[in-house]
């Protein structure tokens, strides 16, 4: 495991630290979790920072803080993660840090892998939103829409109910935030743009990111 500090972003490799101990089958990102634990205890990250954390498009954004330079940014993210995942581990990688603002991107394997539909998937982020309400009162709540990746096509229905229905929950309470990335994906046919996307049609590439940030920029404390 390698640990860094890069502009005000901690960013950490999963490796070597957690291997040890048998991981249960019912937490799959057990030993990620425990890499993050170790790494905070040989370099513990600022309070009242950032915390970016969900699945893969956040475990891949290793250059985060270049997007985001005079931000505090804490990487907690753990590819192939669902919303119930982030919300089973949210007391060992949102909650410790006392952050500012929670920034969450999950849900699309929730539906892709995870098979759960549109109005389950909302659900679920309900249940976390309201887990870190209570345990992080005054942390500003911050939802990146699920993103329209090209090799899910036929998932795009239940993701389009999923972010309205987010986006509209949200919109009722305190201190919250819904950032809709959509259109910054898709081009003039209304399609999402390949460019942006690594071989697979899934994960990103840095163009990708580079949308994010456009349009993520301005929702950061």
């Amino acid at each position: 495991m390698k640990l860094r500090w890069c502009t005000g972003l901690l960013v950490i490799s999963v490796g070597a630290f957690g291997q040890a101990q048998p991981v249960s089958t019912d937490r799959p990102f057990e030993a990620d979790i425990r890499a993050f634990e170790q790494a905070d205890k040989a370099s513990p990250p600022p309070q009242n920072a950032i915390v970016f954390t969900g699945s893969s498009s956040i475990r891949y954004w290793d250059n985060l803080s270049t997007y985001f330079p005079n931000k505090n940014l804490i990487q907690r993210g753990f590819g192939g993660s669902e919303l119930s995942q982030v919300l089973l581990y949210a007391d060992r990688i949102i909650v410790p840090y006392q952050p500012k603002q929670v920034v969450i991107y999950a849900g699309e394997n929730d539906i892709a892998t995870g098979k759960q539909t549109g109005q389950q998937t909302y659900e679920r982020l309900v249940a976390l939103f309201e887990h870190v309400r209570q345990k992080l009162p005054n942390a500003l709540f911050t939802f990146i829409s699920i993103k329209p990746s090209p090799s899910r096509r036929q998932y795009f229905r239940e993701n389009d109910t999923a972010n309205q229905l987010i986006k509209d929950y949200l919109a009722k309470q305190e201190n919250t935030q819904f950032v809709d990335i959509r259109p910054a994906m898709l081009g003039n046919n209304g399609q999402p743009v390949p460019a942006l996307f690594k071989p697979d049609s899934l994960h990103m590439l840095p163009a990708g990111y580079a949308r994010w940030a456009t349009v993520l920029s301005p929702y950061l404390k």
